[in-house]
């Protein structure tokens, strides 16, 4: 079958700040593809960005912490068979875009008005079937008329993880949660809040009701890889939290915000994903065997050089350990050196010295 045309085009107000797109995808056959496959939707997409507004790309790739989108993995029919994931013909995918500023929200809307009608995925081509509106266009004026409830529930569709002391914290900790939120509300809304006194607040007034989770460990954008949670969780507020009324708003606001801008970190490369609600349905782990596999193989692999090297202090010898580990696991996927370097952003030459450098020191 051959695509022979894009879906119509969405379009939303200029006023738009924040809103979600969902891509149904579609392939003419079926295909393998390499499990840390995260990284190249979000090469795509920054690709798609770069050759309509080089200026914006930039920003995007250079620009500070927070960056003003956030990408979902593929949802769908996806099975594991070895050190790769079986994707099928036939099968509808789903693939979530979100963004969080003014600026990205005008590019996505020009954009839609001329999109291409493939997405390739280094060798692996999916039609762009149709898309639609996940999360409505919507301004942070607006999130800010929030209507209280007496309960928030969150639900994690992907692993969801906060950076805690230089390490990785896979728990939905209030304070954690609203802290990721309130970065994003504070980088974007142009109505920044005082984060100390916020995070004291919600520390003393925020009770967890009940909670589903589970943890996963998947590799974690380009380098390295974080153990995360999936599930949900169900929030109310202490009975005299109204008293403040500023941060009383704020707690739902920021709830409303955590299906666009995502929880925790590497939102950009599909960690995070959240959702408004309590949702039924128990994380389907199985489809994440293939990069938990990938990721499991990083850590060991990181252990076995840290254990050749003779300094381990610090955070330099550490990081060289992970990037060679994570070049020489993916290596084993099947990746190519010059798949692999264009998408850590490293010269060729530098990667393939240091997988044989990983190699050499594990005798492999």
């Amino acid at each position: 079958m051959t695509k022979s045309a894009s879906p119509s085009p969405l379009s939303f107000p200029d006023s738009t700040e924040l809103v979600g797109l969902v891509f149904e995808l579609s392939l003419d056959k079926e295909t393998q593809l390499y499990p840390n496959y995260a990284t190249g939707l979000h090469a795509w997409f920054l690709d798609q960005v770069r050759s309509q507004n080089p200026q914006l790309s930039q920003y995007l790739h250079d620009g500070q912490s927070e960056k003003p989108f956030t990408l979902s993995r593929l949802n769908g029919k996806i099975d594991p068979v070895g050190k790769r994931i079986q994707l099928y013909s036939k099968h509808t995918y789903h693939w979530y875009i979100s963004v969080l500023s003014q600026l990205t929200a005008q590019w996505l809307n020009t954009w839609l008005q001329n999109l291409p009608p493939t997405l390739n995925l280094r060798g692996v081509t999916f039609n762009i079937d149709n898309i639609a509106i996940a999360h409505p266009p919507t301004t942070y004026n607006q999130l800010l008329a929030t209507p209280p409830t007496s309960k928030i529930a969150l639900s994690f569709l992907s692993p969801t993880s906060f950076r805690s002391k230089g390490h990785h914290l896979p728990l939905p900790i209030p304070n954690n949660l609203f802290h990721s939120y309130l970065r994003r509300w504070n980088t974007f809304s142009h109505h920044p809040i005082d984060q100390t006194d916020f995070l004291d607040w919600i520390d003393e007034n925020t009770l967890i009701l009940r909670h589903r989770l589970e943890t996963a460990k998947v590799p974690a954008g380009k380098r390295g890889s974080v153990t995360g949670f999936l599930g949900a969780i169900e929030l109310s507020l202490a009975a005299n939290a109204s008293q403040n009324p500023e941060f009383y708003q704020l707690f739902f606001s920021l709830a409303h915000l955590a299906p666009y801008c995502g929880t925790g970190h590497k939102t950009p490369f599909g960690l995070g994903q959240t959702r408004l609600g309590w949702q039924q349905e128990t994380p389907q782990i199985e489809t994440l065997i293939a990069t938990t596999q990938l990721a499991q193989r990083i850590d060991q692999l990181t252990t076995l050089l840290m254990q050749q090297q003779k300094r381990t202090g610090g955070t330099r010898a550490s990081k060289i350990c992970q990037t060679r580990a994570t070049i020489l696991a993916r290596r084993e996927t099947g990746e190519s050196l010059q798949d692999i370097a264009a998408d850590l952003n490293m010269p060729y030459e530098t990667v393939k010295t240091y997988a044989k450098l990983a190699r050499r020191a594990l005798k492999v």
